[in-house]
């Protein structure tokens, strides 16, 4: 894994002006003729067809979860709809269209001889499996809490006001910390800490650590587990996943080191701490130069700021992978209405530097590592750096 200085992101080439936003249009076409390219027309009319059928089948997959049929059809191996109707006690018409559709989404296959559906053992590892690294079923929990959000969405883009985090579909929560929990017990404490200054030996040693945004606790037991000398202390403004938090501590038996409250991401954070932590929600902030100048006083003498965010590039035409794809929109649905939702940034905060630095109003989920680093340089750190990175986040270093 390669750790590499903010600066060396950050491209200060101007594209020309013949720079297209989307993809690239198709060499010779009649548009560019002076005419209207039929053929593009329908390119692109399957291309949104193409969209709204993954969207659908996105219901039906969380449909599949709620129901544990993913977790059925793994343990029954080749089965007629008949059988899995059997296996789960659901009804055999409706099993066989859900089955149907996915084996059309390419999530299934089908032995058209026998009629025979079957989920691989590789596909089970994503679809059915809570506990392995590529466990992605919790994703479609998130996408239907994201689909209850949309509604309100409508008055928030004509008013310019936010949704505050701890009002969403319940679905948001559970499903967030289903995606993100196998992402962060592969790589938190094998990779991700390790990866920063000095920090594994001091948590060895006994310090305090503050995980802001925590949600279920996922990141913070982690750590917990791994560093019993430490204390760990978990703020979150949803109630409801902070209950959760305090009942997995008591279950994972860390307790005694590890404390959890409701509160706002933007609140008062206390002071003294070795290493602050954001995992997925530092572009909640709405304010985030005044939320990196509280950090910056929060930490001890030679303590660590550790961003895990999702890992964008510096330029929105870079960013247009699945994870751009992916992260932009859960930020316009619920990221970004949540950072809205916050008061508007002092202009005489003394906080922290001029009113129009970069970040003063809402980051966002795509941000990219060099705007950050604006933002941690403003907010009074020196030292930035990406420390760490995986196909889904960037990990961010900033010293006091």
């Amino acid at each position: 894994m390669t750790t590499e200085t903010i600066e060396t992101t950050v491209d200060d080439t101007t594209a020309d002006d013949t720079t297209l936003a989307g993809p690239a249009a198709p060499a010779g076409n009649a548009e560019a003729q002076g005419g209207f390219d039929l053929a593009e027309v329908e390119r692109f009319a399957f291309k949104i067809a193409q969209d709204q059928a993954t969207a659908t089948v996105g219901a039906l997959g969380w449909l599949g979860d709620r129901l544990g049929l993913w977790a059925a059809l793994a343990a029954a191996g080749p089965v007629t709809s008949g059988e899995l109707a059997a296996r789960t006690g659901l009804v055999e018409r409706y099993l066989r269209e859900w089955l149907a559709s996915q084996y059309a989404a390419g999530n299934l296959r089908y032995d058209p001889a026998n009629e025979q559906f079957h989920l691989p053992a590789e596909w089970a590892a994503v679809l059915a499996d809570p506990n392995s690294p590529a466990a992605s079923a919790g994703g479609y929990e998130s996408i239907m809490g994201f689909y209850a959000a949309a509604d309100r969405l409508v008055d928030t883009f004509r008013t310019g006001g936010g949704i505050e985090w701890g009002s969403h579909d319940p679905r948001l929560y559970s499903g967030v910390h289903r995606y993100f929990g196998p992402l962060y017990r592969a790589s938190l404490v094998s990779e991700w800490l390790p990866a920063l200054d000095g920090i594994v030996g001091r948590l060895r040693s006994g310090v305090k650590v503050l995980d802001v945004g925590c949600g279920h606790g996922s990141s913070t037991l982690l750590m917990a587990e791994a560093f019993p000398s430490s204390t760990f202390h978990g703020v979150d403004p949803h109630p409801q996943s902070v209950h959760a938090a305090r009942t997995a501590a008591h279950r994972a038996g860390v307790a005694d080191w590890t404390t959890f409250a409701v509160a706002p991401v933007t609140g008062d954070i206390g002071g003294g701490y070795s290493l602050i932590c954001f995992f997925d929600s530092f572009h909640h902030v709405r304010d985030a130069v005044a939320a990196a100048a509280a950090c910056y006083r929060a930490l001890a003498p030679g303590g660590t700021l550790m961003l895990v965010e999702p890992r964008a590039a510096d330029k929105v035409e870079d960013n247009t992978d699945v994870v751009g794809q992916s992260f932009y929109a859960a930020s316009t649905l619920v990221c970004l209405p949540d950072a809205l939702s916050q008061p508007e940034p002092a202009t005489d905060s003394d906080q922290a530097t001029d009113g129009d630095a970069p970040g003063r109003d809402a980051l966002g989920g795509m941000a990219g590592p060099a705007r950050i680093a604006e933002v941690l340089r403003a907010g009074g750190f020196g030292s930035v750096r990406v420390a760490a990175e995986t196909m889904v986040n960037i990990v961010i270093e900033a010293r006091r």
